[in-house]
């Protein structure tokens, strides 16, 4: 009945989905949730603001063809995305730039400290924190210390669950020191969201004939695998299988459960037009939740209220939350490689995105990542 059955219905698999279906492949896509778009799920709430389920998400890249893509799928609402971090009780902007360091220390200081900073790297250079934290310059010592202690070392403690040090350089590299006054938190070409919502951006991707959506359904209920086959409600399968979800899911988790971090969503409706500064606020310190989003920020609205959301990292427990985030430690690494050893036994399985992948993805990259599998797989 099937040519391809993809499993997940975010944006990996749904593009996936749509670039078998229009080369005439009779796909099924089968999603555990009863919504499609993963985690870019948004609706409007009570209060009429469109908001993001489990967390914002802002779309940004620096390639044409990606927004090309999308766009035939979506209209856009340009939004150069603002963030602020709460230090000693102000909000100033991140990630740190020279108008940062004008707002948090005194003018001569800041002074002497911009001129360090140009002295040592190009106007315009992204400097990772670890990194300048190894700087012999006693001034750019004194502010790498300022920064990892005011900014990031709490922070990523509340997100991670352990310290920056015992992290992967993927990650802490996210977080960088701009030598320059852009307060934007994304310097790609193209940044924007979709202008009626993730969801249907990705309803309008599966819009198609040859696509066939289960929702609300574990795959587990309608597929098996089996020496090293593959069983589709019960019948041998031997098209290609897509897998988006948690890769040791798939395997019954045979080598042990994979760890995540994950977050407690916890919105608000407050009694006020406009909450915060910018339309996401983090808080390093002395508070439990990392970051407050107001969405009514990030997709216009009119409103006398308006809708927060605080994020409070926890880890990740099967059927309890969410698993948000890989952790990107050495033990993580070793334990998906025995997953992945057993992935390859299987020829017509590709896995694909984040969880499957134990790797973080921006929207942009999983788009180009889809792109170029069916590249590979298109048969």
């Amino acid at each position: 009945m099937f040519d391809v059955v993809i499993i997940g219905a975010g944006m990996a698999g749904s593009v996936l989905a749509e670039r078998f279906a229009t080369n005439k492949k009779k796909v099924l896509v089968i999603e555990r949730r009863q919504h499609v778009a993963g985690n870019c799920y948004d609706e409007t709430d009570e209060v009429g603001i469109l908001i993001h389920k489990y967390g914002p998400h802002l779309f940004h890249t620096d390639d044409e063809q990606i927004w090309n893509y999308l766009s035939r799928f979506t209209d856009w609402h340009v939004y150069h995305h603002r963030v602020k971090a709460l230090i000693d009780g102000a909000p100033v902007p991140i990630p740190f730039n020279l108008n940062t360091l004008h707002e948090v220390f005194p003018k001569i200081l800041a002074d002497k400290l911009e001129s360090a900073l140009l002295e040592n790297y190009e106007y315009g250079k992204k400097i990772p924190i670890l990194e300048l934290k190894q700087s012999a310059n006693a001034d750019l010592q004194f502010l790498a210390d300022f920064i990892y202690e005011k900014i990031f070392l709490h922070y990523t403690q509340k997100q991670w669950g352990f310290s920056p040090e015992k992290i992967s350089g993927a990650v802490t590299a996210r977080v960088p020191i701009l030598v320059g006054r852009d307060d934007r938190y994304f310097y790609d070409r193209f940044q924007a969201v979709p202008k009626r919502g993730y969801t249907e951006l990705v309803k309008n991707i599966l819009d198609h004939k040859n696509i066939k959506l289960l929702l609300n359904t574990d795959f587990h209920d309608v597929m098996e695998l089996r020496d090293e086959k593959i069983y589709l409600f019960r019948k041998r399968f031997k098209g290609q299988l897509i897998y988006t979800g948690q890769l040791d899911e798939l395997f019954k988790k045979k080598f042990g459960a994979l760890p995540y971090r994950s977050i407690e969503m916890k919105f608000e409706t407050v009694d006020t037009e406009i909450f915060q500064a910018a339309p996401v606020v983090n808080y390093p310190n002395n508070y439990d939740f990392t970051r407050i989003t107001e969405f009514k920020q990030i997709h216009p609205t009119h409103s006398p209220r308006t809708t927060i959301l605080k994020e409070y990292p926890q880890d990740y427990v099967a059927g309890e939350n969410e698993p948000y985030y890989p952790l990107f430690t050495d033990a993580a690494r070793s334990a998906y490689e025995k997953y992945s050893a057993e992935l390859a036994r299987f020829k017509n399985i590709t896995a694909v995105g984040r969880l499957a992948e134990y790797r973080y993805y921006d929207m942009d990259d999983t788009v180009k990542h889809a792109l170029e599998i069916f590249s590979t797989l298109n048969f």
